[in-house]
């Protein structure tokens, strides 16, 4: 019997396929809807040539889960190993859909051996992963209204983004919807400005004068009244929308530390220094269930973007950073990295020998994330929370400092 492969070029409303044989021949090409019908078709057409792996460039979605569920072995292949392989199918450099689809195909059957199948994660990881990555996003997007506000601020009131210390901050927002212009917090005095932080439960170390000094000593406005007012009226709905999604990132906040304590998985990744809940949990959600996923801790350290890269050629070599890999898992793994050197006499010591050596922070934080990937790497795979007693470096740390 014949053995075939399939290639599967997704977009957001409908997908190029294209299933060919072991020869490299195509038996059939088809365009499927992003649809309910569209992705019945999709099953029902490989099931016709024998449920064939295919290949696609993104390892997540709803084509993919819907092709994982329905039992089809899905193979992810990363976008630039595919530009890469481009060359050697045309040298004019065009490209379309079915173009890449048959591209997919092909590589699947020529190098299908150097892809690892995409392993379904369990429903819990699946879940922590959606709230992760969704809080993730509004974090960001928290940080761009902010930046928002605060340049506008700028524009033509600095005091109102000076006065406290985080321009997002619930008692930052009160105070901009509150007094959006200069104008409306003329009459502000100290005993009014008591009120307010006491109403806002202010637990700032700055007295009322000193905040009223701070919005005061900032450059003054020199916009006319009908920009001044248009400029407050923008301020307040700034402040108003960043004020919501504060409270809403709050929630998902307690709903993630929630469900990433009642993990086993969770309880290991929250056993080591520093790690906290919400830490732990955007590691085991780019971690995930599945041990056989990475073959080895340098595999994962790859993945990870904390191993660089190394190109040689003759006499030349070079190590430089590693730009593709899981942004969010090297984000989380360094946030760990980071924290652990307060709270790991271990782990300070490696940072600050990497910065003896002249690395910068980044770089000794990424030094320091890759030794502590071994010690998750071993923890994870074997099942069991740190132990810092079983932590040989940091033991014989330990025993050096006594001696």
């Amino acid at each position: 019997m014949s053995t075939f492969f399939a290639g599967l070029d997704w977009a957001s409303r409908a997908h190029a396929v294209c299933v060919i044989d072991e020869h490299g021949s195509v038996r059939e090409r088809l365009d499927v809807a992003h649809d309910a019908d569209g992705l019945a078709t999709l099953q029902r057409r490989l099931r016709h040539w024998h449920s064939p792996p295919v290949a696609i460039e993104r390892p997540s979605g709803l084509v993919v889960d819907t092709l994982v569920e329905a039992g089809f072995t899905v193979v992810p292949i990363h976008p630039n190993a595919v530009k890469a392989t481009r060359p050697r199918y045309r040298s004019h450099g065009a490209k379309s859909d079915a173009s890449d689809a048959y591209l997919l195909a092909d590589l699947l059957r020529t190098d299908g051996h150097r892809f690892r199948a995409l392993a379904p994660q369990d429903d819990e990881i699946r879940a922590l992963r959606a709230l992760v990555r969704g809080r993730d996003d509004l974090v960001a997007t928290r940080v761009q209204l902010a930046n928002q506000l605060r340049s506008l601020l700028g524009s033509f009131w600095p005091g109102a983004a000076e006065i406290f210390a985080d321009v997002d901050s619930p008692i930052s927002l009160a105070f901009i919807e509150r007094y959006p212009t200069p104008d409306s917090a003329a009459r502000l005095g100290p005993k009014r400005m008591a009120g307010f932080c006491a109403q806002h439960a202010y637990c700032g170390r700055r007295s009322a004068d000193e905040l009223l000094q701070r919005l005061h000593g900032a450059p003054a406005s020199v916009c006319a009244e009908l920009e001044m007012d248009a400029n407050g009226e923008l301020a307040r709905c700034l402040a108003r929308t960043l004020a919501r999604l504060v409270e809403q990132i709050k929630l998902l906040s307690s709903r993630i530390e929630h469900h990433v304590a009642s993990l086993e998985d969770g309880r290991i990744m929250m056993s080591f220094p520093r790690a906290g809940r919400i830490c732990a949990a955007q590691i085991l959600a780019e971690l995930g269930s599945v041990r056989e996923r990475f073959v080895s801790d340098e595999h994962l350290a790859a993945e990870a973007g904390v191993a660089p890269v190394t190109y040689q050629s003759g006499k030349s070599k070079a190590v430089t950073f590693r730009w593709a890999c899981n942004h969010r898992l090297r984000a989380a793994l360094t946030c760990l990295a980071d924290n652990s050197r307060h709270a790991s006499a271990w782990a300070a010591s490696l940072y600050a020998k990497a910065r003896a050596r002249g690395c910068d922070h980044p770089h000794a934080i990424r030094i320091l994330s890759r030794a502590w990937l071994r010690v998750i790497w071993r923890a994870w795979t074997d099942r069991k929370a740190y132990d810092p007693a079983m932590h040989r470096a940091a033991q014989q740390l330990l025993e050096t400092a006594r001696g």
